[in-house]
């Protein structure tokens, strides 16, 4: 079994091997043989057996060569997994608006295509708010996400640009954000992420903590019901939901493409993840 994992290119800033080697390691416990491959190399895939994007880091820094990609792995029939139409469709945070329409229970979310003041005071009347978080529909890491207080500027870096734009949860920094990992849509394990005091955001580089936890009344089924709502079916995905001011659970993301998988706090070690993909990849093979 040859299994290519996309990673970032020589030049990304971060630090990406603690994502890539717990996933690998896994796989090749497997007898499977996984090589990393720059996702932005201009590589033949007829020689592997399936094609993981789990650390395609970057790929919201240069959207539109990581769209091509897609396209391309869409006309040439990759066996890639997740599938190229699942990638595309999540890459855009827009699909918030979307899941809600379908009626599965999101962070309240307004989508706009060129951010201005008028779109933050059209929020603050339908979310009944004076608190926002604004980020781009692409990103990864928090990047370019705001929290806005009812006499706060719209920040440049936001104005004038597509941009997401939700009502504050307040309760993130009491009980956290929890992190659900589901494999062929079965609940492996569950992470609470926490910011630091002061903060909204949960990332660890932000100096979040993130501990193994079990998962809220209801969230797994919440999970699921997004997953079932999406284009099409993940072998893998992570499921960010927060209960919001009033304790009702909501999604906050749906991450699909190279989510962290924290299979260090899986109990069974990420047997689970492995079968997942190993079975995807014996279904792609016939």
């Amino acid at each position: 079994m040859r299994i290519a994992m996309l990673v970032p290119a020589p030049d990304y800033p971060e630090p990406w091997r603690w994502a890539y080697e717990p996933q690998s390691d896994a796989l090749r416990a497997s007898g499977a043989d996984v090589e990393p491959v720059v996702w932005t190399d201009d590589r033949d895939f007829s020689r592997f057996d399936l094609i993981l994007p789990l650390v395609v880091w970057g790929y919201h820094l240069d959207y539109p060569r990581w769209l091509r990609l897609l396209e391309r792995a869409a006309g040439e029939g990759w066996p890639m997994i997740n599938p190229a139409v699942l990638l595309r469709w999540n890459g855009d945070k827009a699909y918030l608006t979307e899941l809600a329409d379908r009626g599965v229970p999101t962070v309240p979310t307004l989508a706009v295509e060129q951010c201005c003041d008028e779109d933050l005071e059209e929020a603050r009347r339908r979310f009944d708010s004076d608190w926002l978080v604004i980020k781009p529909p692409v990103s990864a890491s928090a990047m370019g996400t705001h929290r806005i207080g009812p006499r706060d500027d719209l920040p440049e870096e936001g104005r004038g640009k597509p941009m997401i734009v939700q009502p504050l949860i307040e309760e993130i920094a009491v009980t956290g954000e929890f992190s659900l990992m589901l494999f062929d849509g079965e609940h492996s394990h569950t992470v609470v992420k926490r910011p630091r005091s002061g903060d909204f955001r949960v990332q660890e580089y932000l100096g979040g903590v993130t501990l193994p936890a079990a998962p809220p009344p209801g969230a797994i089924e919440l999970a699921q019901q997004a997953l079932a709502a999406a284009p099409a079916t993940a072998t893998y995905a992570r499921v960010d939901i927060v209960p919001d001011n009033d304790g009702v659970l909501r999604l906050m993301e749906l991450e699909l493409i190279e989510p962290s998988l924290f299979l260090d706090h899986a109990p069974d070690g990420g047997a689970a993840f492995t079968r997942a993909i190993l079975s995807a990849a014996d279904r792609a093979g016939d």
